[in-house]
């Protein structure tokens, strides 16, 4: 396929998302229709069509309308290559005169809702307009070394035998930043093997955060697919148990534990096995900090589901405290840039636990690479220490 006829291919997958269909079964409905297209093709127009969901407000304005067409046009003309839109070929037409493009201002040039920047700018202050550029572009490809099973080393020369090259990051201990062949990961041996697993840069920096140490019975609650369980399973030798009010989305948990050589007790019934040592609580949330690679997420967020969001939260928060052993520790855990889910989280919770103490807020930022994460860590009246801690300012990560 010629790259205007690429361009074509994406226009027309985007006006089906726009109808209302899900990202990646418009691409694999299109994919289906369309069996001449290369696997080149097909990851060409994948990622003209999420670049172009990034910068859905922008691209919309530069190209004339909230359309696939206005979407593509606008992506093309921010990348100095409207000459795509020819109408030569299977290319799309040329622009006609009412298609001239408009200059984003704001939060248009930022890509995010005129409402949600205001909380972003409260959020991360002068780090905002930074923080929200690189959210208008793809994210890294990290991987999780298996500390259970190999070295970093040893896992890196063994994705190198396969042509994936990769580099160690130097915040975290068990990262890899893929930096070629990112697409060939998951018919690896490395991956195949238990070795490696996909998972974020600041997702990975949270669990290494987290207050480990073998013999500690750990719930995670809110587990999803278990990506946090499977990397606390790495760095300490654990009684773990997960669960998720969707008991569906840990499915692939099972298999995805034994591949990494770890044992994990699902349970619907969490309270049943309380008190815990820790307790990981890593809510529900607007995914603010992980919108370049579910970026229709930063559109679909609204001021009536954010506060929904908050509720949920709260509720969590409240019903997870009581499971807590008395010098347990419970971490609270969102990918969200937003104060209104994190430290103003916690702020409540304090407010209605007397005796409760947060002893470390921490933030990660996609300006190190990773998504956007929180981190809280609080203990229960009868955890204090003898020394009670005192509340850590936030602390912005560097990795």
């Amino acid at each position: 396929m010629t790259p205007g006829a690429r361009a074509a291919a994406a226009i027309e997958i985007l006006d089906a998302i726009l109808a209302g269909q899900a990202a990646e079964p418009a691409l694999a409905n299109w994919a289906r229709g369309h069996r001449f297209a290369g696997s080149g093709d097909r990851l060409a127009i994948r990622d003209l069509v999420f670049d172009a969901l990034r910068r859905r407000r922008s691209a919309a304005l530069m190209g004339a309308g909230p359309t696939g067409r206005g979407l593509i046009l606008g992506l093309l003309r921010q990348r100095g290559e409207a000459g795509l839109f020819s109408g030569e070929g299977h290319a799309p037409p040329p622009p006609g005169p009412h298609e001239a493009a408009q200059i984003p201002q704001g939060a248009a040039a930022l890509d995010v809702p005129d409402w949600l920047l205001p909380r972003l700018q409260r959020a991360l202050g002068p780090d905002c307009t930074p923080v929200l550029q690189a959210m208008r572009h793809r994210a890294p490809v990290y991987l999780r070394v298996n500390l259970a099973r190999t070295s970093r080393d040893a896992a890196r020369a063994a994705l190198a035998a396969e042509g994936i090259l990769a580099d160690p990051e130097p915040g975290s201990q068990t990262a890899l930043q893929v930096t070629q062949n990112a697409r060939k990961i998951q018919g690896s041996s490395a991956y195949l093997g238990g070795l490696v697993e996909l998972q974020d840069l600041s997702s990975q920096q949270l669990c290494e955060a987290l207050p480990l140490a073998d013999g500690m019975t750990v719930l995670d609650h809110c587990a999803g697919g278990g990506g946090k369980t499977l990397a606390m399973a790495a760095l300490a030798r654990l009684t773990l148990c997960a669960h998720d009010a969707a008991p569906q989305r840990m499915k692939d948990l099972p298999h995805r534990a034994e591949r990494a050589g770890i044992s994990v007790t699902l349970t619907e019934r969490p309270a049943r096995l309380a008190p815990f040592d820790l307790v990981l609580a890593d809510v529900p949330c607007s995914g603010s900090g992980s919108w370049r690679r579910e970026p229709m997420g930063k559109w679909s967020l609204t001021e009536t589901r954010l506060a929904e969001l908050t509720r949920t939260q709260a509720q969590i928060l409240d019903t997870v405290a009581s499971w807590v052993a008395p010098r347990g520790q419970l971490a609270y855990a969102t990918c969200s840039l937003l104060m209104e889910e994190n430290e103003d989280q916690i702020t409540a919770f304090l407010a209605r636990h007397p005796g409760w103490v947060c002893h470390l807020q921490q933030r990660w930022s996609p300006l190190t690479g990773g998504d956007g994460f929180f981190l809280a860590l609080l203990t229960p009246p009868c955890g204090r220490h003898t020394q009670p801690y005192a509340v850590f300012p936030i602390r912005l990560s560097c990795g």
